[in-house]
């Protein structure tokens, strides 16, 4: 046997200090994730090099130790940095943090001790299926996966249409809606948050059609039929006070993958300067406009990212907001860079037109823009009914 092969016993080691760890993550997004970002576009799952972010702490900065130094702002920084190159592995570094959190939040011995450190250190990897329950909260979606109670723990039935961050050996946070053995709703109403193995009986991972961007992001629709969960992998039995507790976490994780894809556009702008800045500068959005908008907005999310739990209904608005805008920013330097580049920037395989479909899935994928506001409205209502 290759010693290779033999099960290698995972251990914290310290995190790397701030700036040792920007600088490395930094390394590997403009080495090997810059060389990859064209066929990740079109399909390849870059495992090697989120392993590599693991091993570095590049994904688990936001979590306590030993597994990180509990700096959420450290994580969306790492984020960034891998976005400004390739969006769609910055996507996957926000799928694998936030469910790193959902193993810290759950409590649960199971999913943490050397599972978490696991998890942390890349070896092995996990995402989120929580686009669904997301929209089922705010009344947009009805529940997809249903739980009935067993002895022992459920069964969950059901099918997503689409996950990320997912392979054959990997999992995935996801939400069920529990239901009595008739397949009714329980009243009051109860959700199940669980961790679901992607190599589960009963699990089932199929291709979804092409999309326009992002196909190397190990995206398949799911089907569950009959599948068991036992009390080892469920993460909050009811989940909503969870959910409550986190939801602020969740969406500020996701702006750091929209300021890196920002920036990465703003990047191919200034690459043009120099030829065609004497006719560029008729058009609006420039660079250094770009630039102070989204030095701005990052002031604001690293402000938010400080007390990541404040469960206020104001802090939620703000952290709302700002991926709002981040989502509206990364839309608009995007499109930006394109004109600015001209008919380069047009060409297939150039990096600008990857951004462009890159920023069209940060501005849709769940929370979707129109997501957030609309849950804006809601709580902005509740906050002054009158």
């Amino acid at each position: 046997m290759n010693p290779a092969d033999l099960p290698r016993e995972v251990t914290s080691t310290p995190p790397l200090a701030a700036d040792a760890l920007l600088a490395a993550v930094r390394e590997v997004a403009n080495g090997p994730l810059q060389q990859q970002a064209e066929a990740i576009d079109k399909g390849t799952y870059p495992q090697a090099v989120l392993q590599q972010l693991g091993a570095l702490g590049g994904m688990s900065a936001h979590l306590n130790a030993p597994h990180g130094t509990g700096d959420y702002g450290m994580t969306l920084r790492a984020m960034s940095e891998v976005a400004r190159v390739c969006g769609a592995t910055g996507f996957m570094v926000w799928c694998h943090a936030v469910c790193g959190l959902y193993m810290e939040a759950s409590g649960n011995p199971a999913l943490m001790g050397e599972a978490l450190t696991k998890h942390a250190s890349g070896a092995t990897l996990g995402g989120t299926a929580l686009s669904n329950p997301m929209k089922s909260y705010a009344q947009i979606e009805s529940w997809l996966l249903k739980a009935t109670p067993v002895d022992g723990g459920y069964i969950v039935n059901g099918a997503l249409p689409w996950v990320s961050h997912l392979g054959a050996d990997h999992y995935c946070g996801a939400i069920a809606g529990v239901v009595d053995e008739a397949g009714n709703a329980l009243s009051p109403s109860r959700e199940l948050m669980f961790m679901l193995r992607c190599n589960a009986p009963g699990v089932e991972l199929k291709n979804c059609p092409s999309f326009s961007a992002m196909e190397g992001t190990g995206t398949y629709a799911l089907r569950l039929t009959d599948v068991f969960v036992g009390a080892n992998d469920i993460i909050a039995d009811p989940a909503k006070p969870l959910i409550g507790r986190i939801r602020g976490a969740f969406v500020m994780l996701q702006c750091g993958w929209a300021l890196g894809v920002t920036q990465g556009a703003i990047d191919s702008i200034w690459a043009v300067e120099a030829q065609l800045g004497h006719v560029n500068q008729f058009l609006d959005d420039r660079p250094d406009t770009l630039q102070a908008e989204l030095d701005a907005l990052t002031e604001r999310i690293m402000q938010l990212a400080k007390t990541p739990f404040d469960t206020s209904t104001a802090f939620v608005i703000d952290v709302l907001d700002a991926r709002a805008h981040s989502a509206e920013l990364a839309l608009r330097a995007a499109q930006s860079a394109l004109m600015h580049q001209g008919a380069r920037g047009y060409l297939l395989s150039s990096a600008v037109q990857r951004r462009v479909r890159e920023s069209h899935f940060v501005a849709i994928v769940t929370p979707a823009i129109k997501h957030l506001r609309k849950e804006i409205a809601r709580l902005s209502a509740e906050e002054s009914p009158a």
